[in-house]
């Protein structure tokens, strides 16, 4: 259906005056400003790309990401036929459905630049961590300063029939006094859009292992023993802990900043009988958490060896393997002793 969209200004004598709409003079300028606040389309989503190549030929206006690690392709009308700027879309659509995380990340960075990398601006942008599944499912939003009416149908048809996720959003420009306004109408509600998506297609992102799923992997790995006695010492040390695809990750409060990070993580299936459990760490968190210097943390972590060419906006990380019952005691009396130290201090 198409919108008619009017604007009145409201004069202080209290009378309405109705704003003039005129023409958006380039589709150009309307991408820029896209760009430049992608709150106009959507406050949930994070500008990655702009004239992203395809493999296909193609060329994608821009792509996006919201805070689920789903992707969003912006495609402007411009001068297309309501049958070229579906086809091109649903096109664009058919080679961002494969993209790998690292292709994700690869064109993410490229793009940042000096603002990413993806990981960090993805944090800035959504108080959260990056996740670890990118791209279970996309969207795409045509844009423009109007949307013909077989268009219109065609992405109604899409949506509703296929649960595809396809949006049309206009955009009417208004001159007045010198001022300039810009409105905003949606074709299909957002929300009843995501509702068809997700009544038609089931989430193919994998849910995090469960404790004993992970257990299970430390003991095939011959390391059973040592995990779970790592794993219920940690535990304390900690504010809490969560689980993912491969790891346990122990969480701690950054309470200045009201943000969450991960710490330290213990991982079975990297583990082994020969070399014994598995852990990552961030070095920087780490030190900040216990409130020691980097030395003495190197100093209690045992085989602890920093992981070359990780961004530096989470500082250095690295990690080793703890071999045995004594190191892992070893290990666990210390951190306790800091943990106790640090909540002494502060109380």
């Amino acid at each position: 259906m198409a919108q008619d969209v009017k604007i009145w200004e409201i004069t202080k004598e209290g009378e309405l005056k109705e704003i003039s709409q005129a023409k958006l003079d380039l589709e150009e300028r309307l991408e820029s400003w896209i760009e430049q606040d992608i709150s106009i389309v959507s406050d949930d989503l994070l500008v990655i790309g702009r004239q992203v190549k395809t493999d296909f030929g193609g060329t994608i206006d821009l792509l996006c990401i919201d805070r689920n690690g789903d992707l969003a392709i912006l495609e402007l009308k411009r001068d297309k036929t309501p049958r070229d700027v579906v086809a091109q879309a649903l096109d664009y659509a058919s080679w961002v459905k494969d993209l790998s995380n690292e292709r994700i990340t690869e064109i993410a960075n490229e793009y940042l630049g000096d603002k990413g990398p993806l990981e960090k601006a993805f944090k800035e942008k959504f108080g959260i961590e990056l996740p670890e599944v990118l791209n279970e499912s996309h969207k795409t939003f045509i844009i423009g300063s109007e949307i013909d009416p077989s268009s219109q149908r065609i992405i109604e048809y899409l949506s509703d029939t296929y649960g595809v996720g396809i949006n049309a959003v206009t955009f009417q420009y208004f001159q007045e006094g010198g001022k300039e306004f810009l409105s905003r109408v949606f074709l299909i509600d957002p929300s009843e859009a995501e509702y068809r998506t997700k009544t038609k297609f089931p989430s193919k992102r994998k849910p995090p292992l469960t404790y004993e799923e992970l257990e299970k992997i430390a003991e095939e790995n011959g390391v059973g023993k040592l995990y779970k006695k790592l794993l219920e010492g940690l535990s304390s040390c900690f504010d809490y802990k969560v689980t993912t695809r491969s790891s346990v990750a122990f969480i701690g409060f950054k309470k200045k900043e009201k943000s969450r990070m991960t710490i330290f993580s213990i991982l079975p299936g990297e583990s082994s009988a020969e070399k014994g459990v598995r852990y990552t760490v961030y070095m920087d968190r780490f030190t900040d958490y216990f409130e020691i210097d980097k030395e003495k943390a190197k100093a209690i972590l045992p085989s602890y060896e920093q992981k070359i060419g990780y961004g530096e906006w989470a500082g250095e990380f690295g990690g080793g393997y703890f071999k045995d019952d004594a190191q892992i005691e070893e290990f666990l009396r210390k951190l306790n002793t800091l943990k106790q130290n640090k909540t002494h201090d502060r109380s």
